[in-house]
């Protein structure tokens, strides 16, 4: 551990401890990005946050916190400190009349579900998994797929958050509005989301049916019945066989009944599809047999059927690492977005009207299309909420393995084709997935009330404590200067097991030995507070 820091650790409240390390390599769930942090710490306590704050202002680091690391991006790379709240994850308080829980904001989603369904509740929606941190899963807008639920954080009540200058601030619909819609999708930039309250609902088993259908059916039940029949729905598009797998869920009080699994989704399965997309890494054209394969093999034809808890029902292997390119579009476009999709997949430069060859590109299938409903005019519509404001969203998910940590050869190629489609139909991206080329201007057309967030965010943080290369790429125009504590990106290389390293820097973190600690920590200290106008809890 570097001296300094070493030196002020034991001066900043000496008795509480700075459980850090100095050997962790981090990676995303995926292994698309990994990086080495200075130090990695886990606290357990408000007072063990609050010292961790302390001292990155007094020492001039940087701060990320992480989670599951679930997001394949660099959005949580750092060569500073990361910290990880997985042990500051306890229950608060439950609450079985009202239904509302309050919990510490490191608890993953699988301990938080475990803890409500002791008090006969759950989540009332849930994306593809439960491993996430509840802070990061809806910090970054994870979603589920249903006409009748919006994005997770439509479930956050209030929050408090600590500061870059330690100290907490506790936000909701009711207290510091502006504050409460810009932390429901932070992007980690804001502060240290210490703790959550959360309106659960009534446990639930869900009645699930899945089954083949082909494309011509989902778009000719678009408008009449295919995401409204049912509370949950989704589809995975098969694009050459052009054939799509039906998923509907309604809530029911029978009991659990299990499916009958096809042979294809066990082990034996799960090693024979991974051995045939690494085959297609050198011989992409057999992956439109691969497809063909799967559906007849695993799905045939045939539907199934299952009864199971909510929280186990909604969630769905996510099977290999992976590239992730999702973007939220209006409902109504959906259509013309997949047939224009599909028709550059088959070559049909022409009609898709997508201005990039499709010569030589093959994807893996299935791409998931799934809907999130628009925000109510009771509900908080958080600032950087990226499904749309006036009508349901279609979500659509380009998802490509990476068979043995290797990328597919066309990745970049296809997701280039894919997010101009998606930008042309008006689209945004999903804060936490793989999407590549978007400028800062772009985004800022994308989302208007970003100067509002920025505003908010430069008046929390205004050393950029919380910020790194992945923001300043994405949400700052040119004219905005670097700050003290940004950290920036220094170099990236492949890693020797796929992926590539990622190598960041604090510019200005050296604390010189000449000056008073006691001062420097209250010019600093100071400068942070400046332009705080939120009022304490």
């Amino acid at each position: 551990m570097d001296p300094l820091v070493q030196r002020e650790a034991t001066r900043v409240d000496p008795d509480v401890p700075f459980r850090a390390k100095t050997a962790h390599y981090h990676h995303t769930w995926a292994k698309t990005y990994h990086s080495r942090p200075e130090l990695y710490i886990q606290p357990e306590s408000v007072e063990e946050i609050q010292k961790v704050v302390t001292l990155a202002r007094r020492c001039r680091r940087r701060v990320v916190v992480v989670g599951s690391g679930h997001s394949p991006s660099d959005l949580t790379c750092t060569s500073s400190w990361m910290v990880n709240l997985d042990k500051y994850s306890s229950i608060v308080s439950i609450n079985p009349r009202t239904k509302v829980a309050v919990m510490q904001a490191g608890i993953r989603l699988r301990d938080l579900i475990a803890a409500l369904r002791a008090y006969g509740l759950t989540m009332p929606n849930l994306g593809s998994i439960n491993e996430q941190s509840i802070a990061g899963a809806f910090t970054t807008g994870t979603h589920g797929s249903s006409i009748k639920h919006g994005i997770i954080s439509r479930s956050v009540l209030g929050l408090k958050i600590m500061l870059s200058n330690g100290r907490i601030v506790t936000c909701s619909a009711e207290q510091n509005k502006d504050l409460f819609r810009a932390a429901l999708v932070s992007l980690g930039a804001l502060g240290i989301i210490i703790e959550v309250t959360f309106q659960a609902v009534s446990h639930f088993n869900i009645a699930w049916t899945q089954k083949l259908v082909t494309l011509d059916d989902v778009l000719k039940r678009w408008d009449s019945g295919l995401w409204d029949e049912t509370e949950f729905t989704r589809v995975w598009w098969f694009p050459y066989m052009k054939k799509c797998v039906h998923w509907q869920a309604d809530k029911t009080l029978e009991k659990p009944q299990t499916a009958k699994a096809s042979w294809f989704s066990g082990r034996v399965g799960f090693h024979i599809y991974h051995v045939l997309l690494y085959t297609a890494q050198w011989v992409p054209r057999i992956l439109p047999f691969m497809e063909w394969f799967v559906i007849n093999v695993q799905y045939g034809g045939n539907k199934v059927s299952a009864i199971e808890e909510g929280s186990q029902g909604l969630l769905m292997n996510c099977l290999y690492s992976q590239l992730v390119n999702e973007w939220a579009i209006p409902l109504s476009k959906g259509p013309e977005a997949i047939e224009r999709l599909s028709a550059w997949l088959h070559g049909d430069w022409d009609n898709s009207g997508i201005p990039f060859d499709p010569e030589g590109i093959y994807i893996h299938a299935p791409i998931e299309v799934r809907i999130a409903a628009a925000a109510k005019s009771d509900e908080v519509r958080p600032f950087l909420e990226n499904t749309g404001p006036d009508e349901p969203s279609l979500l659509l998910n380009a998802t490509l393995y990476r068979p043995y940590g290797l990328n597919p050869p066309a990745h970049l190629r296809y997701y280039e084709a894919f997010q101009w489609l998606m930008m042309d139909l008006g689209g945004r991206p999903h804060w936490a997935k793989n999407f590549t080329d978007v400028t800062a201007e772009e985004i800022h057309k994308m989302y208007p009330e970003l100067p509002e967030w920025l505003k908010i965010r430069e008046d929390l943080d205004p050393e950029g404590m919380f910020l790194g290369d992945w923001h300043r790429k994405l949400l700052f125009l040119q004219k905005w200067p670097k700050l003290p504590l940004e950290e920036e990106q220094v170099k990236t290389r492949p890693y020797l097991s796929g992926g590539v390293m990622w190598h960041g820097q604090v510019p200005r973190r050296t604390l010189s030995p000449q000056n008073s600690e006691e001062s420097f920590d209250l010019m600093h200290g100071a400068e942070a507070e400046k332009s705080v106008y939120f009022d304490d809890e």
